[in-house]
């Protein structure tokens, strides 16, 4: 943000600027969507401005890099985005709609939901997600939380955490009830909870793909977990085998089954959002697929939430569509984010730093970027 200090006029003609749609942003986060941030800037061509400033008037089309999805297509307007070529991320009809929140449908046709919610969407993914409810309310929690846990344990999960923080895992009534006599009803009134099947022996997927310049760029890999700071298990970063063009030539590669049903699961997720949800619009998609055993011992596969938004994977991803970029004839690479907690990290061979620090909500953190040739 600094970078903008004396600035007294709009930025050059298409400047990619950096845009803070959150209220707080996590220090580590903020260094490397600048970083990434002038990466896209080389990808387009065009400077890297640093922060977009309200009050400033843009004279010149800019590309913005929002640090969370867009709620609302009266404020993409407002900041000159009107097609995904703008930015890089995502613009979403109502606030739950970007969430965990919409994966799974509601305790009944009764129950209560904000305004814009689509039942049609669970139905269309039903098959692709794991077993749950989203509710709205205490009393609509407890009575899926019973529900469920004729079945087996349960996860709750607030839908706006990230990184696998915030969860719960519960196997009783007791647990249940102590558990939600804790909570703020209104805070789930305004964001709504997830009550979703516990997975044992858990592998995490990453579907996605972006888009920017002209250049499209699809993917699939896993994800890993790394221990914290403070001893919990969190995201780690991704692995990711990424092909030039979309899904049609990334299931032309030799893929392995597991990875192609994530990737089926995934383009059902993406397409019923579409179609449930006008206004959407997203040049950045990734979606997350928990595959594991499931309750009653059963092996289970299922889309968790997505993403339309610069994330923990688009290092990856920017760093694949760099390659693109300079090697017209290059169609696959790999690709992968890494991050590590604590003050002396071992760097990965062959990786490039992009932070490393002490942020002041998580303590001592590194993040790393590795690419290398598809097929290696």
């Amino acid at each position: 943000m600094t970078m903008l200090a004396g600035m007294t006029r709009p930025p050059a003609p298409g400047t990619v600027l950096i845009y803070a749609a959150r209220k707080a942003e996590p220090e580590h986060e903020r260094v490397v969507h600048f970083e990434l941030g002038k990466r896209i800037a080389g990808i387009l061509g065009a400077p890297f401005g640093g922060a977009y400033r309200e009050g400033v008037e843009y004279k010149h089309p800019v590309y913005l890099i929002p640090t969370d999805t867009l709620i609302g297509t009266e404020l993409a307007r407002r900041l000159g985005v009107n097609r995904e070529e703008d930015l890089f991320g995502g613009v979403a009809p109502q606030t739950f709609v970007p969430t965990k929140a919409i994966t799974h449908g509601l305790l009944g046709p009764d129950a209560f939901a904000p305004e814009g919610w689509s039942h049609e969407f669970s139905r269309l993914v039903h098959e692709s997600v794991l077993e749950g409810i989203t509710v709205f309310s205490i009393g609509d929690a407890q009575r899926a939380g019973i529900r469920l846990l004729r079945k087996g344990p349960v996860r709750i999960k607030p839908v706006l955490a990230t990184a696998g923080r915030g969860q719960t895992l519960i196997s009783t009534l007791d647990e249940l009830t102590a558990l939600f006599e804790q909570m703020d009803n209104r805070r789930i009134a305004e964001c709504g909870l997830v009550l979703e099947e516990n997975l044992d022996e858990v592998e995490t997927f990453s579907v996605g793909q972006v888009r920017i310049a002209g250049l499209t760029a699809s993917y699939v890999g896993t994800q890993c977990l790394t221990q914290d700071n403070v001893g919990e298990m969190v995201y780690g970063g991704s692995e990711l085998t990424v092909v030039r063009g979309g899904f049609d030539q990334l299931l032309e590669l030799e893929l392995s089954r597991p990875w192609r049903l994530a990737i089926s699961k995934a383009r059902v997720y993406d397409e019923a959002a579409a179609a449930c949800y006008p206004g959407l619009l997203a040049s950045r998609r990734n979606y997350d697929i928990a595959s594991g055993i499931g309750w009653g011992k059963a092996p289970r596969c299922g889309v968790l939430e997505q993403s339309w938004r610069i994330g923990g994977a688009s290092g990856a991803e920017i760093a694949a569509l760099e390659a693109f970029h300079g090697d017209g004839r290059l169609n696959a690479v790999h690709a992968q984010t890494i991050e590590l907690f604590g003050s002396s990290p071992r760097p990965p061979s062959g990786a490039k730093e992009i932070y490393r620090g002490i942020d002041p909500q998580i303590g001592p953190i590194s993040k790393y970027i590795r690419i290398a040739p598809y097929g290696n």
